[in-house]
């Protein structure tokens, strides 16, 4: 089973895929977003290539837990998704995961151009290994 993870953001949508077992996430791609149609195109090429079973779009949140503009676009994304072909959605709490993405990026001592080219495919990384590992712990 192969799930899709997104990290959406305003100029970029960071891309990851898991495995076939689940169990692992690797980066794939970062979409240059242009505009909801073409984003959500991108998106589709990817699931049918991958015959993924799921998305799973990270859900910016503030630290009080409230969703705020961000999380919002990103819930809107998802609901396109599901307008334009039904894949099944879920989201996952992405708190810190572009902190966490950079700090492993620092300490892979990757220049600062490098950073600004992945950070938002590591990102991606960060939030689907996140929800493949609690499946794991919850199996």
């Amino acid at each position: 089973m192969r799930i899709i993870g997104l990290d959406f953001g305003q100029k970029t949508i960071g891309v990851a895929v898991s495995d076939p077992l689940g169990l692992t996430a690797q980066g794939i791609t970062t979409i240059r977003r242009k505009n909801f149609r073409y984003d959500l195109e991108e998106v589709k090429k990817i699931f049918d290539e991958y015959n993924a079973e799921l998305i799973v779009i990270g859900l910016p949140k503030n630290m009080n837990g409230t969703i705020g503009p961000s999380g919002e676009m990103a819930q809107d994304f998802g609901k396109r998704l599901v307008e334009l072909f039904n894949p099944k959605i879920e989201f996952w709490d992405e708190r810190l995961t572009t902190v966490a993405a950079h700090r492993a990026m620092l300490e892979a001592d990757l220049s600062r151009n490098k950073r600004k080219k992945i950070v938002d495919k590591i990102a991606a990384i960060f939030i689907l290994q996140g929800y493949l590992d609690r499946l794991a712990s919850n199996n």
